[in-house]
């Protein structure tokens, strides 16, 4: 868990310092960054669902769905770097591609079920707002997720946060079905609903590929966990 190494001040006197193991720096920053998004996106879909609950909209239904089972994702991908395993990380990203691919189930069906069974959408000031906040949540929520991926070197979570920065601009989407609403094309919200459900399933397919293909080289004690700049500090 810890090095240590000894170093002289003077005759007869020694002493070592511990260094933490990189290994445990790295477990922190991820946990880290993983707790800041699930805080950013949690926060974001609890105001989305105050939002929903007044106006009814399915676009923005299957929005707040999938920031939710976003914000989700940082169980795992926590657990994985409290373990320090490449093996759970590497889980941990399916576990995340699962999620996007359930929530573009749901969506989906509410937006089929909204298409036979019309209901009226209304506060569209508030619905286009909740859309504009969605946008925000989820690009603070990626710029967290992409910054630290990057920085550990974890598939996983660039996976996580290239799906955050595809579902900001999913959001906007909830603005259009504001904005079409207020044209009267009320048929537009649940046509956009399934089309969010379209991009979903496209965020899932782009997030297993990446998470399948990320490789880091594989040393004794799962070391490959470590970041390439401790790696070369370390020598």
């Amino acid at each position: 868990m810890f090095s240590v190494h000894p170093h002289r001040h003077g005759p007869g006197h020694a002493h070592s310092h511990g260094l933490v193991d990189p290994s445990i720096k790295r477990s922190r920053a991820g946990i880290r960054a993983v707790l800041l998004a699930l805080l950013v996106l949690g926060l974001t879909a609890l105001a989305q669902v105050a939002v929903f609950a007044s106006s009814g909209s399915i676009a923005l239904l299957a929005d707040l769905i999938h920031n939710f089972g976003d914000a989700a994702t940082a169980v795992p991908l926590g657990i994985a770097f409290a373990l320090r395993s490449e093996r759970a990380e590497r889980g941990a990203g399916y576990l995340v591609v699962l999620a996007i691919f359930a929530s573009a189930c749901v969506a989906g069906y509410e937006a089929v079920a909204r298409l036979f069974d019309p209901e009226e959408v209304s506060q569209l000031g508030a619905l286009a707002a909740a859309g504009m906040l969605g946008f925000a949540g989820n690009m603070v929520a990626a710029a967290i997720r992409s910054r630290a991926g990057r920085a550990l070197d974890s598939p996983a979570l660039v996976a996580d946060g290239n799906h955050a920065r595809a579902d900001a601009y999913v959001s906007l989407a909830v603005v259009a079905s504001a904005l079409a609403v207020a044209l009267g094309l009320q048929v537009a919200d649940p046509l956009i609903g399934l089309a969010i459900t379209v991009v979903i399933l496209k965020i899932s397919r782009d997030s297993w590929r990446t998470v399948r293909a990320g490789r880091r080289p594989n040393t004794a004690s799962d070391q490959s966990l470590t970041p390439p700049s401790a790696r070369t500090a370390g020598r």
